[in-house]
């Protein structure tokens, strides 16, 4: 551990080997973080948050917390950087890690779980396996062990997530494409970008188009499956395969689907039209990551199972200018929710309010009253 103060905060970076992922040769650990804390103190309840692929140890909400008295463990797993080989079963053995140096190291008491973005649906999977355990299976002992062994979490908070992998993949496909070898291959009668349909998009191309794009999801899924037990029969384990054009969802070009303040053709990388044409989401995958991390038929990344098995008091926080989250999406985490104690608070701001430092503090008010309500 490296212990350092920064701007009045103790900053502490932390490395652990997991019970599936040792410490690498060049001398990486799987599991890595920073830890956020007042100086000098050790606080009795921090937050945790982590992410698919995206490094979240520096996480931009980790000071506002440590300001307020809490601990923040920004956290990542053996897959930060590597989205293309990810399985769920082993990311949530890494988060347990994470978990387990919280309560035993760190001192903390009571622990909350962040669900930020991409990591809504993750760690919604952690605390649902924390609760009851389904994932073992596909685990070696020692995983399995790991598994029936994760530290549960006193409360959850969704701040602007997606409701799960392959969900926000497949709102955010183009379904307008017709051969995934060839990033130019379109129908015009499906392209979103074709002003000749919208936008503003007619009711009937809305429906037409979100079907199109569970159809490409479920393509993408029977080839994988296809090309896996082919590979499998000739010895080979696994390949890797491209992913184009996943900046076409519907309500980032028109802003009259699913309302909010959010800035009209605007999405994460910019301009759609741009952004879908350049690798972006999923750009890269194994087969087996695919499944496991993609489809719609096949992935245990879906949010809505894992949220129906929660029994802890819960919060879902939305900004309203957000362009890749919208307000349905919050609402039916919401709903997903099987927790009686739970809250949906809209506030004002982009993803990761990166628009103001004001909402930054707003957002980061409501989630520290909140956890100081549940205490």
């Amino acid at each position: 551990m490296d212990r350092r103060d920064v701007d009045g905060l103790d900053v502490t970076f932390i490395g652990k080997v997991s019970p599936t992922a040792p410490r690498i040769q060049a001398g990486g650990h799987p599991c890595q973080g920073i830890y956020y804390a007042p100086a000098g103190r050790r606080p009795r309840t921090a937050v945790i948050a982590t992410h698919y692929n995206v490094d979240f140890s520096e996480h931009y909400i980790a000071p506002y917390f440590a300001r307020r008295g809490y601990g923040f463990l920004g956290w990542n797993t053996r897959y930060r950087g590597f989205e293309d080989q990810f399985l769920l079963e082993h990311a949530l053995l890494d988060i347990g890690v994470g978990m387990r140096w919280l309560r035993e190291e760190a001192g903390v008491e009571r622990i909350v779980i962040l669900g930020n973005s991409g990591g809504g649906s993750l760690m919604g999977a952690y605390q649902a396996e924390a609760i009851a355990p389904t994932l073992g299976h596909a685990l070696p002992p020692a995983g399995e062990d790991a598994l029936a062994q994760l530290i549960k979490a006193d409360l959850y908070i969704s701040l602007n997530a997606h409701q799960g992998r392959p969900e926000v993949l497949t709102d955010w496909m183009d379904a307008s494409v017709v051969d995934e070898f060839d990033p130019v291959a379109t129908d015009p009668a499906l392209d979103p970008f074709n002003p000749d349909n919208g936008p503003p998009y007619a009711p009937q191309f809305v429906e037409r188009y979100r079907a199109a794009q569970r159809a490409r999801n479920q393509r993408i899924t029977d080839w994988a499956k296809a090309e896996l037990a082919r590979l499998n029969a000739a010895g080979v384990p696994d390949r890797l395969f491209a992913l184009f054009r996943c900046w076409g969802d519907l309500r980032c070009m028109d802003p009259s689907l699913d309302p909010s303040d959010r800035a009209p053709r605007r999405c994460y990388r910019g301009d759609p039209a741009v952004a879908n044409r350049t690798p972006s989401i999923g750009r890269a995958n194994t087969l087996r990551t695919w499944l496991n991390m993609w489809s719609l038929e096949t992935s245990p990344c879906q949010g809505a199972p894992h949220l129906a098995k929660f029994d802890t008091p819960a919060l879902v926080v939305q900004g309203t200018a957000d362009t890749g989250v919208f307000p349905s999406d919050a609402r039916k985490i919401f709903d997903h929710i099987g927790s009686a104690d739970k809250e949906l608070q809209l506030v004002k701001g982009a993803h990761y309010f990166e628009d103001s430092e004001a909402h930054r503090d707003t957002a980061a008010d409501l989630m520290a009253a909140w956890i100081e309500q549940k205490a």
